[in-house]
């Protein structure tokens, strides 16, 4: 990559896994609203014959990752594991209520076990978990269910009750295998520990297998992201995640461990990226939208050579799935026309649901601009390009869009017209300042700043 361009278009921006992103959202459901939303959802799930999503928070972990953003409680104690999934449980049987689905199954195309991590629950628990999600579940033919595992503590046994619930993918947090960026972000595995898991899933049948990855942790070097890189390919994973670290101490004070001192520079980082990206393609692997990356027989490449790559609070999937109904704490449940986030806190969350009320803290009704703008910047993240030419897919702020962008087109990273948007693969690394561009509420709140680009 052009050093200077990567200088220029610097601007930190949205992973527009959802249009509002979650800090935009100002138009919360009520209950009633929300469910109405699901079942409209459901109801065109049924019609269209797609199934629906299901996605369970676990957020139990033995130790704290001090990279990790996610919402989790670190303990020892494994006793916590079935009280939440009792709660889990009773969480499915209150929306089965309130969507009439008592009696019935619900057709279940995709299913997601995140976290935390999932695999803190034994064999056992995940069997009691599974089994009370899939006694109400009928199977859709094109199903997958996938779940995160994390090496240390995920055994064959896991692997095998996973297997029986005919779950096809898991994903192992890799993030480096570099001893000194381990110890400092408290991620220590080896790759042995990787191998054997990676290889007891291919045994049993696991059909994708995806490797987690982080660029720009602190100690990273080149050196180093090229030795893990090499373990990977060595590894041969289907599929592989390679985000950006992002350093939120004020946000998250396990970050506190290492300061920027320790945190490669910006044309560092993206150096590594740059790097990581050389050596994965080279090893046969496709860039698939942003920051993933899979071989040729994966379903994420397939599904990209087909126009079928969808993008949710998940990453990237192989089509669209909706509604997605979330489970536990902190989940976030979409029903394409709203949002519904679980509260965050564990304790209120299991007083909620033992009282019989939806936990929802809280979420977004979309209106008619965010729909329209929400498919434009989803056609961006997985087709690369969209089109506004017809009436249903205008909106007022798009007509801006070619001023916006007129920088990146003089820099040959979009093609523009009065109508339409599509990036050049020189383009792919500034995808998220291209979709900033259709971002009405970033936009409107800060208009005058430099969104795009350092000089715009």
């Amino acid at each position: 990559m052009n050093p200077e361009l990567y200088k220029k278009y610097n601007v930190a921006g949205p992973r527009y896994t959802s249009y509002p992103t979650v800090p935009y959202w100002d138009a919360s459901p009520s209950p009633d609203q929300w469910v109405a939303s699901l079942k409209e959802s459901l109801t065109k799930a049924q019609t269209d014959n797609t199934g629906a999503a299901i996605y369970v928070h676990i957020p139990f972990c033995e130790s704290l990752c001090t990279y990790c953003g996610c919402n989790t409680r670190i303990t020892r104690n494994h006793g916590v594991s079935v009280p939440y999934t009792q709660t889990v449980l009773q969480e499915f049987d209150l929306y089965r209520e309130k969507l009439g689905l008592q009696g019935k199954k619900l057709k279940l195309s995709e299913l997601h076990l995140g976290g935390g991590t999932p695999t803190f629950f034994t064999p056992v628990e995940l069997t009691h978990l599974l089994g009370g999600i899939f006694e109400h579940c009928e199977i859709h033919p094109d199903y997958e269910f996938s779940i995160e595992v994390d090496p240390r503590v995920t055994s064959r046994e896991h692997l095998e009750t996973l297997k029986k619930f005919q779950f096809k993918r898991i994903s192992l947090g890799i993030q480096d295998f570099d001893p000194k960026v381990q110890d400092i972000v408290h991620r220590v595995q080896s790759v042995e520990q990787v191998r054997k898991i990676t290889e007891d899933a291919r045994a049993l049948g696991f059909t994708s297998i995806n490797y987690d990855l982080i660029y720009g942790l602190p100690l990273q070097t080149l050196q180093s992201v090229e030795q893990t890189i090499a373990h990977v390919i060595d590894l041969k994973p289907d599929r592989i995640a390679f985000y950006g670290y992002a350093h939120v101490p004020w946000i998250k004070a396990s970050q506190r461990r290492f300061t920027e001192a320790d945190l490669p520079s910006g044309d560092e980082k993206r150096a590594l990226y740059e790097r990581g990206r050389e050596l994965l393609e080279g090893a046969g692997y496709i860039e698939i939208g942003m920051d993933h990356f899979a071989l040729k027989t994966d379903s994420l490449s397939i599904a990209t050579e087909g126009k079928t790559l969808h993008r949710n609070f998940m990453g990237y999937t192989a089509r669209s799935v909706s509604p997605i109904l979330a489970l536990g704490v902190s989940a976030i449940g979409d029903a394409w026309t709203s949002f519904a986030q679980n509260e965050k806190l564990l304790e209120t969350y299991v007083e909620k649901v033992s009282q019989k009320e939806l936990p929802i803290i809280r979420g977004h009704l979309l209106n008619e601009e965010d729909l329209i703008l929400r498919q434009h910047i989803l056609n961006l993240m997985t087709k690369m390009k969209t089109d506004w030419s017809q009436a249903k897919n205008q909106t007022p702020i798009l007509s801006a869009v070619s001023e916006k962008l007129s920088e990146m087109q003089k820099d040959g990273l979009v093609k523009l017209t009065a109508t339409s948007c599509e990036v050049t693969e020189a383009g792919r690394a500034f995808l998220r300042n291209v979709c900033m561009a259709f971002d009405a509420r970033l936009i409107r709140k800060a208009p005058d700043t430099k969104l795009f680009s350092q000089t715009v």
